[in-house]
């Protein structure tokens, strides 16, 4: 049970107590009294049944005498002694009690008459009904509406979200905490590091860099693909100046009420300037800073873009000098406002781009700090095997690794997990339950020998790591893993259409062997299309069209979407996709000449595949003998 309904059940027992006490106090019991009609009472006084009595107002209290038990034989025969007394038990005494409702037109004489005559040992009480009935007429009724009222607000406190529509939803981390993010826990983007160590020198020494007239920059732009440590920056420059950081996302001052969004940046900037110098990071900017629309109905109301007005208007108001500086990540810069990014507001915009081979080498050493790796393992060589990974790629690796380290009960943390954990990654979940007909897997064999021998002597392909027809993934029935031994920033004619080679690969082996081909190329053939329309549109590399770019959006962001293509007549277009049809045609004959004359190597490769199903590369190596590359 949690301490919060621990505190509702001791509430809720406390109340209904008090109302318990409540009624006792101004609600006696009466329910074991006898209730006597008047003629009755009248008849048993007379008779001198009766004892006491206490005359009330409206009714008449009163006990009847002590009846001798003539049964009892043992208290009768008994001796009289001083020490023996019966006292009669509280059961006995409530059902001696008796109650009679007065006759208003009978006098106090007559009545206390009968009573002398009768020996009734009896007293008058005036009951003043002034104090209860205040009480039922005025207290108590303020106190059921002040109990309602306290279940309803306690209902209604903080966390209610009628309460904080207006309230921004940042994050604050105003103490310093036990353990906190520094620039040593960054690898990889040293750049970006260097780039925002200034920052902390800003927030700690302001008058160092205003002594000479300058301003200090209000707001910088972390941009990058995701997952290379935007958001892990931003907390690096918090951790390391010590100041508080308010951390939220740009969809939280997104609401479905009008201008909850513009009151949350009103407040969150309230709250930033009360506790200067401070950091206020906002990620994914881009959910409220996308360009405003040009074209917006008349009359129309957007609440994203009064948001984002009130967010420039923030910015421009308060003082560079205050020591409130913004930090906010994007993947999409295209996207976002040009007013936003002027001088004034986003003053500095910071890349924060995926990592080098070395840069890769430096974050598997953060995220293996506190792994129990074995002697062999060999950080440099896994930098080499995950390019193109960010770092949370690679921290998801070195998770991964560690997991299968633990499921196959080992101490340490090997090399052939993290290569395991490298191909889960990128080819996804080995499926070896699998159950595939002989006459499927002796294509896939083919198909991926296919892959292999081309893509090892075609020059300027990847180079071949590992050939497995083991199932991976949601569709893929073997995988042919080829990576670059370095890392390459431009990429020549020659090597595009190696790789357009290396893909045709396996298509090209099951016609050669097979007579005919099947659907498991229709991957490699979308890869393939790809690759050649980009050679004809982006890269210029056209013998009909030389030279021409026919991309009208140069930057479409960090989230590998595909640039935008611009439609110039039907005479090109014609032109494009027959250059393209040319290329992979040409493409394809050369890789099915190529497995001709190496006919005796895919044969050799698809049997050992057969039955060993996996081949690393030094036995692909061995297989395949010496490149020989054409002149």
């Amino acid at each position: 049970m949690t301490k919060r309904a621990k505190y509702n059940w001791t509430y809720g027992l406390a109340v209904i107590t008090f109302f318990f006490g409540l009624q006792i106090l101004f609600f006696p019991d009466t329910s074991g009294n006898r209730e006597l009609s008047y003629k009755v009472f009248l008849d048993t006084l007379k008779s001198g049944e009766v004892e006491k009595a206490v005359i009330f107002q409206d009714r008449i209290v009163g006990q009847f005498r002590e009846r001798k038990d003539t049964t009892n034989q043992e208290l009768t025969d008994a001796p009289s002694t001083p020490w023996r007394i019966r006292i009669p038990s509280i059961e006995e005494q409530v059902k001696r009690q008796f109650t009679v409702s007065r006759i208003p037109d009978m006098k106090d004489e007559q009545l206390l008459d009968l009573l002398n005559q009768s020996g009734v040992d009896y007293k008058g009480q005036f009951e003043n009904n002034s104090i209860r009935n205040f009480f039922l007429n005025w207290i108590l009724p303020f106190l059921v509406l002040m109990l309602i009222w306290r279940l309803i607000y306690s209902r209604m406190g903080p966390g209610n979200p009628m309460i904080d529509l207006g309230r921004n939803k940042a994050k604050i981390q105003a103490e310093k905490p036990k353990d906190p993010v520094k620039f040593t826990d960054v690898a990889g983007v040293d750049e970006a590091v260097e780039e925002v160590k200034e920052l902390v020198e800003f927030l700690k020494t302001p008058k160092k860099y205003t002594q000479l007239g300058g301003k200090l920059p209000k707001g910088v732009l972390l941009v990058g693909p995701p997952g290379t440590g935007k958001t892990l920056l931003a907390k690096a420059v918090a951790g390391e100046a010590g100041v508080p950081f308010f951390s939220l996302s740009g969809s939280d001052f997104v609401e479905m009420f009008v201008g909850i969004g513009a009151a949350r940046v009103r407040d969150l900037f309230n709250q930033a300037k009360a506790q200067a110098p401070c950091i206020i990071f906002i990620d994914e900017i881009d959910a409220i800073g996308k360009r405003r629309a040009q074209n917006t109905a008349y009359g129309g109301y957007d609440e994203r873009e009064n948001t984002l007005n009130q967010l420039l208007v923030e910015m421009d108001g308060f003082d560079a000098n205050s020591g409130v500086i913004i930090m906010a990540a994007t993947n999409r810069p295209d996207v976002l406002d040009p007013a936003l990014l002027r001088p004034g507001r986003f003053d500095r915009q910071v890349l924060v781009d995926k990592p080098d081979m070395k840069g890769r080498e430096q974050i598997f050493k953060v995220h293996t700090r506190k792994l129990k790796l074995s002697a062999k393992t060999d950080l440099k060589r896994l930098a080499a095997q995950t390019p193109g990974f960010a770092g949370a790629e690679i921290a998801n690796v070195c998770n991964e690794a560690a997991i299968l380290a633990v499921r196959n009960n080992r101490e340490e943390v090997t090399m052939g997990d993290f290569e395991a954990a490298i191909e889960r990654v990128i080819a996804g979940l080995e499926k070896k339950n699998k159950l595939i007909n002989e006459k499927e897997r002796k294509i896939v064999a083919y198909h991926e020998s296919g892959h292999a021998i081309v893509g090892y002597f075609s020059p300027g392909a990847d180079e071949v790591q590992k050939v497995s027809i083991v199932p991976r993934g949601i569709g893929a029935l073997g995988y042919t893993l080829q990576m670059p031994l370095e890392d390459r920033y431009l990429m020549s004619k020659s090597e595009l259409l190696g790789k357009i080679k290396g893909l045709l690969g396996g298509r090209a082996a099951e016609e050669l062997i097979f007579g005919e081909v099947s659907t498991g190329a229709s991957n490699d053939l979308e890869r393939v299309a790809q690759l050649a329309r980009n050679m004809i549109v982006v890269y210029g590399m056209s013998d009909k069209l030389p030279n021409i770019s026919l991309v009208n959006k140069s930057n479409p962001g960090f989230l590998g979407q595909a640039a935008g293509l611009e439609r110039r007549s039907e005479y090109i277009e014609k032109q494009i996709d027959e250059e393209a049809s040319q290329i992979i045609n040409q493409c394809y004959a050369e890789a099915k000449q190529l497995l001709s004359e190496k006919r005796d190597l895919l044969e050799k490769m698809a049997h050992i595949l057969l039955d060993q199903e996996v081949i690393g590369h030094e036995e692909i190596k061995k297989i395949l003998g010496e490149k020989k590359q054409p002149a």
